[in-house]
């Protein structure tokens, strides 16, 4: 997987040489002297990852970073701070200042390449929920931005067999989060499908492989959206570049530290709930774009998609027919001129709480437009269908509609049309059509009664 990479150092020969390596590996890379350009460049071309020197003059790299991830357009990709120091201070710094890694001069390439390919795949995540937010956004089904998601408070499954270190980790992360421990995979991997933000693994685990557990938790699709956090011995290089390609998100090296444990956990949940909040935001978006926002009903757009699937199935492949009600509320527009449109909102909620409790569950009840409804109803007879629809009525003109508080009692009635899919020639548009014609011949009666139309 490629991407683009901005490189920022104020040692040109530095970029260069880490330029012609990225580039090697067909990687496009973008180069800045300095911090500011460097912010200019993020914000302008919105590189996937930034490889960014700490020791610059002016603006240091641990300000830069700072600077990226206070921005709402570039806090999402992904930094690793490059330095010649190796100080544990220096570490925990470049993470609290929001830093995905940190590495050290002379750069390991194959550890650097294998954590670049890990943030790549991390980033596309992103970028693709981000994409479709935006699209949500633009076809306004999504409204409101994130705040600063904090990244306390998590819900952290440690998987430890060496008891004494499992328990200086939960004691440490008890501080800010809610850990809770595990010493067999087993166990481990129950406890993943709960409500979890983090899972810690001991990768030199001695009764079981770590890594293999991860890759567990990442082809398992109820978990494999959870950050891991694996505790690697950062001299068996093997191992820890393993880790990376597997889909460890982050890895801290033994001893742990204290800090560095705490500041890359915060990262961690952060994200997590930055990935959270997009992928809520579509799962708002598809359900806001197939129902309709006044009756909580599916919308016509919904149906048609569905109808076009149950009717080939239906007529192609020799099964149960389909049949279709098309409803119409009975002198709609005399509710909306005499008591306002309000109170005509009022009748077409009421109206589908009516309609979606005298269907069965396999039904789908849809908002057609207007005062038109339809019910779609899978492997069923006309016959059985013209029983339902004849329930329906009377449930509406059984007892008046309350509105306006309860302070006006409106008698409402329906037309209802009934159509079935017949074998052979048939098509949704067909279905419809048949079924409309019967609502219109069922107003043409006198209104407030069903018609079916066989053919």
């Amino acid at each position: 997987m490629s991407a683009r990479i901005l490189v920022v150092d104020d040692v040109e020969a530095n970029v260069r040489l880490l330029q012609a390596k990225l580039e090697a590996e067909y990687y496009e890379v973008l180069t800045a002297p300095d911090g500011p350009t460097a912010l200019a460049l993020a914000a302008a071309e919105k590189p996937d990852i930034v490889l960014l020197d700490v020791m610059m003059p002016g603006m240091d790299g641990f300000a830069v970073c700072r600077r990226l991830k206070d921005d709402a357009e570039t806090r999402h990709i992904p930094v690793v701070l490059l330095t010649a120091l190796d100080g544990r201070a220096d570490r925990v710094a470049g993470l609290e200042a929001g830093a995905d890694d940190f590495l050290t001069k002379p750069i390991d390439d194959v550890l650097l390449f294998a954590r670049v390919r890990s943030l790549t795949r991390l980033k596309s995540v992103i970028d693709e929920l981000r994409d479709r937010e935006a699209s949500g956004r633009r076809m306004g089904v999504i409204a409101g931005v994130a705040s600063r998601l904090g990244g306390t408070g998590g819900r952290i499954l440690v998987v430890d067999d060496h008891e004494r270190q499992a328990q200086r980790v939960c004691a440490e992360l008890s501080i800010e989060h809610r850990p809770v421990s595990e010493t067999t995979p087993e166990n481990a991997l129950i406890a993943a499908r709960g409500p979890v933000d983090l899972i810690i693994v001991n990768a030199a685990a001695k009764a079981f492989d770590g890594l293999r557990f991860a890759a567990q938790i990442r082809s398992d699709e109820v978990t494999r959206s959870l950050p891991i956090l694996a505790i690697v011995d950062f001299d068996d290089r093997t191992r820890l570049v393993k880790a990376l390609e597997i889909g460890v998100n982050d890895v801290l090296p033994r001893p742990i530290d204290p800090q560095e444990l705490a500041a890359r956990v915060k990262t961690q949940i952060r994200r997590k709930r930055y990935t959270d909040y997009l992928r809520d935001n579509l799962d708002q978006s598809l359900e806001l774009a197939v129902t309709d926002q006044l009756t909580g009903l599916h919308n016509r757009r919904y149906m048609e998609s569905q109808l076009e699937a149950l009717v080939r199935r239906a007529v192609v492949g020799g099964g149960d027919p389909v049949a279709l009600l098309v409803i119409d509320i009975d002198h709609f527009k005399k509710v909306n001129d005499g008591f306002g449109h309000a109170v005509g909102d009022e009748v077409l909620r009421e109206f589908a709480v009516r309609l979606a409790s005298n269907v069965r569950a396999m039904d789908l009840p849809v908002r057609f437009g207007g005062e038109e409804f339809v019910v779609v109803m899978p492997e069923t007879e006309l016959e059985h269908a013209h029983r339902i629809a004849e329930r329906i009525r009377l449930h509406v003109a059984g007892s008046p509609f309350r509105v306006m508080g309860g302070e006006e009692l409106l008698t409402v009635t329906i037309s209802i049309g009934v159509a079935a899919s017949l074998r052979g020639d048939d098509a949704p548009a067909k279905l419809v059509r048949r079924a409309d014609e019967a609502m219109y011949e069922a107003k043409a009666r006198g209104r407030n009664r069903v018609i079916a139309k066989a053919a």
